[in-house]
């Protein structure tokens, strides 16, 4: 085997239609498109969502809601989360470099502590924000809840 010999794979390559290109192709004339109208034309592009001319269904259906721009997001981490947390890393004080260590939140979330759950230990959050539960769970064990402004 050398170099001049090699050829590629039966039925691996597969050239493409040439069409119009004369009558005696069997492909001249329309060029396989067809009799007239706009698909048969150079430059054809369909509408998205066009459906026949029948009414699309993007305009059937009624529109609804709103996004709301101000809307200020949060991730919420419950109490027996932090309970979890302290009793097994013995961790007293959280806040977001804490929160951050251990996978709760990424990047610049906000935290929003919840009140799901039992606190069996005296400890103090920092979070952007509390649910009354929650602030009067840690406080009740003895804990500060410190909003961060």
């Amino acid at each position: 085997m050398s170099l001049n010999n090699l050829k590629p794979a039966e039925g691996s390559i597969k050239h493409s239609k040439r069409v119009g290109r004369g009558a005696g192709s069997g492909k001249g004339g329309t060029a396989t498109r067809g009799n007239k109208g706009a698909k048969a034309r150079s430059g054809y592009h369909q509408k998205v969502g066009f459906e026949g001319g029948q009414m699309p269904i993007y305009r059937r259906l009624p529109k609804f809601g709103f996004k709301n721009i101000n809307r200020i997001e949060y991730v919420g981490i419950n109490i027996d989360t932090l309970n979890g947390l302290a009793e097994a890393k013995n961790i007293t004080d959280f806040n977001v470099d804490v929160f951050k260590q251990n996978g709760l939140i990424s990047g610049k979330d906000r935290i929003k502590i919840l009140g799901r759950g039992e606190l069996n230990k005296t400890i103090n959050v920092t979070a952007h924000a509390f649910s009354a539960s929650a602030k009067q769970a840690i406080e009740a064990k003895g804990g500060v809840a410190t909003v961060i402004e």
